[in-house]
């Protein structure tokens, strides 16, 4: 037998001859590369390629594109999810070229990265260097480097930025420098304000009207309500003619503090100027108004704004509302919601919040409840303030099921809790006698960067108190002391009350001399829990004792003084002194509660059994 020969397969695939250890390497990205494809309009090839600019290659280009602001504008657009592409230079650059836009809206896009991060020294002499390099003859670009601190709310900053240009001779203009004043007014920085004003002043810069009607907020803020009625005259020489807004301020600020005959006064040189009071006019009376409790009047006023043919707004009846919620006459405040409601004005946040938070001081729960439901299905989103309220309020009730419940929402939403979330669960769970997971809440309230104050700590030392441990409420004063949030009365009522539950009546005196010694004054609290300790323990001298020093101080007896004093005399059989009390209270227009009789019958109870067991001897 033949045997066939073998043959070896060839292989399907080639061999190279020689093989390629590295790919070819893509061309390296030049300025020529990057200006040819944003003249050409290729977009989504920059986009691909923005990972790898450096900010070196975006100077040049930009510099290169200096005089096409809104090409400019674009290429950033396309850059914005790559901020390592520009520097402070490359940013100060942009600034030089986006200030020619007709909005300033992608200069503040520019400054405000490097505003949080670098300071106004640097940002400045960089925008200096751009600028005359760029051969940029405007000074615009520093006031939007100003007024992007005011934006942010940078007060500090915004002084220093605005030293540096005074400094260098660049001359801000009066829009600026009257978004500077307003910042300052609203973060109640009036002291800058004044400063500022006087550079100003020095500087040649021309108030306006905007600028007069700062300065006279500034100074009804600080409660100087005749100099601010004196500016008038003040604008009157720089031949500046008031305007509504600026009598406004000034009966707002009068308003604000209850003296409505001065407010009433402006309002009517406002209109011998031929000046018509507007609806925030009305507004200021109305508030006002309804702040005293004086709703009739604020009615009234509610008369005279319709007469003159202006229609009331939210702010109008939430106020109002507002007034008769603090008075405790919710029906009344209830008829103005519906009177809001006919007139085709929608009830707000405000509106709700006040009605949910009275519904609760009323424990009107059920009612509360519907507001609650009446806001969800109008699609009212609940704020922080709505929280608050209903944490605060199923707390007060006790209802802390309810209370977590709604802070599990809250958190959820992504609204962050605040000190008055915190110390409402703190309070409902010192009620329940769960003090471990009130002093979790506390360690968690401080791990969120939040500082716990006085009402926090008096809460949580008060849960202590209540549930017999003394020594932990101590250790909380301490803590009061290295956090250096000041004790009040408050804080040692509670402590005097807790060592009282456990008869450390000496103890809880000693306290009321540490009391004294670190300025704090006793109230009748202080007072009428020693007389209550002295007196359960049937210590009568001693009760009457701090009795009379309570008097000397000037402190008039109480319901609370009366009780603890008949306790102690009927604790030691003496009925007829307790009596005496009783009709002496009742004289003095007290009334007794459940507690005076309770005390009285209980001792008369004892000295009739000591009576019959002498009988049967």
């Amino acid at each position: 037998m033949k045997f066939l020969k073998t043959v070896k397969p060839k292989s399907i695939y080639r061999q190279p001859k020689t093989l390629s250890t590295t790919s070819p390497l893509p061309p390296p990205i030049t300025e020529t590369t990057l200006l040819n494809s944003i003249k050409s309009s290729h977009w989504h090839f920059i986009k691909h390629l923005a990972p790898k600019l450096t900010p070196s290659l975006i100077s040049s280009t930009l510099t290169n594109l200096h005089q096409n602001p809104s090409v400019v504008q674009t290429l950033l657009s396309h850059l914005h999810k790559h901020p390592h592409c520009l520097d402070l230079k490359a940013r100060c650059i942009a600034l030089c070229i986006l200030y020619r836009l007709p909005s300033p809206e992608p200069s503040f896009h520019i400054l405000h990265p490097i505003i949080n991060t670098t300071t106004p020294t640097i940002i400045f002499n960089q925008l200096s260097l751009v600028g005359n390099q760029l051969n940029t003859k405007t000074t615009i670009v520093f006031d939007l480097l100003l007024t992007a601190y005011c934006q942010l709310k940078k007060p500090n900053q915004a002084l220093e930025c605005f030293n540096l240009m005074k400094e260098n001779g660049i001359l801000p203009t009066i829009k600026t420098c009257n978004r500077v004043l307003s910042m300052f007014l609203k973060l109640n920085r009036t002291q800058m304000a004044w400063s500022f004003y006087e550079d100003m002043f020095r500087m040649n810069v021309k108030s306006s009207l905007f600028t007069f009607n700062i300065m006279i907020n500034v100074l009804c803020k600080e409660g100087k309500l005749k100099k601010a009625k004196e500016f008038i005259g003040h604008m009157e020489v720089f031949a500046v003619k008031p305007n509504v807004v600026t009598y406004n301020t000034l009966i707002h600020g009068y308003c604000l503090r209850g003296k409505f005959r001065a407010a009433r006064l402006i309002f009517q040189t406002m209109q011998d100027k031929g000046l018509k009071p507007d609806c925030y006019t009305y507004n200021s009376f109305i508030s006002g108004l309804c702040k005293e409790r004086r709703i009739e009047e604020a009615s009234d006023i509610l008369c005279k704004l319709l007469e003159s043919g202006l229609v009331p707004n939210a702010v109008t009846y939430n106020a109002l509302i507002d007034g008769c919620c603090n008075k405790g006459e919710l029906d009344k405040a209830f008829a103005y919601k519906d009177e809001m409601t006919s007139r085709g004005i929608v009830a707000s946040l405000v509106t709700y919040n006040l009605f949910i938070h009275a519904l609760f001081l009323d424990k009107r729960m059920e009612e509360a409840d519907d507001m609650l439901k009446e806001m969800r299905e109008k699609g009212i989103e609940l704020d922080v303030v709505t929280y608050n309220i209903l944490i605060n309020g199923y707390c007060r009730c006790g209802d802390a099921k309810k209370a977590f419940t709604l802070y599990d929402e809250m958190v959820e939403k992504g609204i962050r809790p605040t000190l008055v979330t915190y110390t409402s669960l703190i309070v409902v769970l010192g009620k329940r006698g769960r003090m471990s997971e009130a002093d979790e809440m506390f360690k968690k309230t401080q791990k969120e960067g939040l500082l716990p104050d006085i009402i926090m700590f008096n809460a949580l030392i008060d849960g202590h108190c209540a549930n017999g441990n003394i020594d932990r409420a101590f250790q909380l004063l301490n803590e009061m002391d290295n956090a250096k949030v000041l004790p009040d009365e408050v804080t040692y009522n509670t402590l005097m009350q807790g060592y009282c539950r456990e008869g450390k009546v000496e103890e809880a005196r000693t306290l009321l001399d540490e009391m004294k010694r670190r300025g704090i004054k006793p109230d009748h609290i202080s007072y009428n829990t020693l007389i209550s300790g002295y007196g359960k323990r049937g210590d009568i001298k001693d009760a009457l004792k701090v009795y009379d020093e309570m008097l000397s101080i000037g402190f008039d007896p109480t319901i609370l003084t009366y009780n603890a004093l008949i306790q102690g005399y009927c604790k030691i059989g003496e009925v007829e002194r307790a009596e005496e009390l009783f009709f002496e209270m009742k004289s003095k227009g007290i009334t007794p509660d459940d507690n005076t009789y309770l005390y009285i019958i209980e001792a008369r109870k004892t000295d009739d059994d000591d009576l019959v067991g002498n009988d049967d001897k």
